[in-house]
């Protein structure tokens, strides 16, 4: 595949960005998923090389000094999460689209490095309040990590405006007909990034 491109979904925690990569994956055959690198502890039933690459702190921190990253941030004192380009140079390698769900910044920064071979995707929540109700009914934080999280959501909600294309996450069918539509026009090169 001559024309790889980077498919990038983005959203504040909650807001249901996973769901749609899952199902975009589910629906195209041409698109593999990145797997983002961070030092958060291992959550129950997560496989380190499939749902994330888990590393040390001062693992990552190596990894940054070597440049290996074409994304990363410290989301929380001693948290930090990236993109290798090593794994969008294996995706490339099997012949497939990138797809990414990753933190505003970091698409924001990948965007910037890759004009218009990505696509940037941001992923609206109904409301603020709608949001904050879905990361309560998660009951995957404590009440600490909860309100750090939803201090964090207001922020990335001013970033939608860096993005090529918003999906409002009103409706799931609604939304992922959207996300599907966005993908299609964009890798059948029928949107043009700038």
């Amino acid at each position: 595949m001559d024309n790889k491109k980077l498919i990038i979904f983005t959203a504040p925690s909650g807001a249901g960005k996973t769901t749609i990569v899952k199902h975009l994956l589910k629906v195209r055959q041409d698109i593999s998923f990145s797997i983002s690198a961070c030092t958060r502890k291992q959550r129950y039933g997560e496989v380190n090389g499939m749902d994330y690459y888990f590393f040390s702190v001062s693992e990552f921190k190596r990894k940054i000094e070597n440049e290996e990253f074409v994304e990363w941030e410290e989301v929380y004192e001693n948290q930090f999460y990236g993109t290798l380009e090593s794994e969008i140079e294996r995706i490339w390698a099997l012949g497939k689209h990138v797809i990414f769900d990753i933190d505003v910044k970091g698409a924001h920064r990948i965007k910037r490095k890759y004009k218009q071979r990505a696509l940037t995707v941001f992923v609206k929540p109904p409301s603020f309040e709608h949001l904050k109700q879905r990361l309560i009914n998660r009951k995957t934080e404590d009440e600490k990590s909860l309100k750090r999280r939803i201090s964090r959501v207001k922020e990335e909600m001013t970033y939608e405006r860096f993005f090529d294309v918003t999906v409002i996450n009103n409706n799931l069918d609604v939304a992922l007909q959207d996300a599907e539509k966005f993908v299609n026009d964009f890798v059948e090169e029928k949107m043009k990034m700038v």
